[in-house]
């Protein structure tokens, strides 16, 4: 497997991925190209967009790393980093979501983030649970959503991270 930035001709893949979940109802936001490429790819407030491939080519999962502007849909502080992370059902428990993290963790640094928010479904297990191994903690509730907060506290979260992979 092989962690790499976003490029547009991902686009596809990316989208693969986005209906899988939808068809696995896990997600119900759009999941077409061009929505890739406009909001995860290519959003103009974007840090980082990093996906993982198999040896044979096909994108496994993503994850998305957004700095977080007045007026966010997710009511998420100004200048904190806004993420998003969608692995493939077929792909899940590969450890895919943690080596995504690790290169997440060096854009957060390099952009000077110090909090991030993952808001995600109340009723996605799987996500609230993959996203409290990653060390980010609840901070506040929306109707239908629980948003849990990472905050940057050093090298010594990495190494707890890459531990863990």
């Amino acid at each position: 497997m092989d962690i790499r930035p976003a490029t547009a001709d991902d686009a596809i893949g990316m989208s693969v991925v986005l209906r899988s979940l939808t068809a696995a109802g896990l997600r119900t936001r759009p999941d077409s190209p061009e929505f890739a490429l406009q909001n995860y790819i290519a959003p103009a407030d974007g840090i980082l967009c990093s996906v993982a491939e198999s040896e044979a080519g096909a994108i496994l999962g993503l994850q998305s790393l957004k700095r977080a502007s007045p007026g966010n849909p997710y009511g998420v502080t100004p200048g904190w980093g806004i993420i998003g992370t969608h692995i493939s059902p077929d792909a899940a428990r590969q450890g895919i979501g943690k080596a995504l993290f690790v290169a997440t963790l060096d854009a957060v640094r390099d952009a000077g983030l110090t909090d991030i928010d993952a808001t995600i479904g109340a009723d996605n297990a799987q996500g609230l649970a993959y996203y409290e191994a990653m060390g980010f903690r609840t901070y506040r509730r929306m109707e239908g959503a629980v948003c849990k907060r990472f905050t940057l506290s050093g090298a010594s979260h990495e190494r707890s991270v890459s531990q863990e992979s």
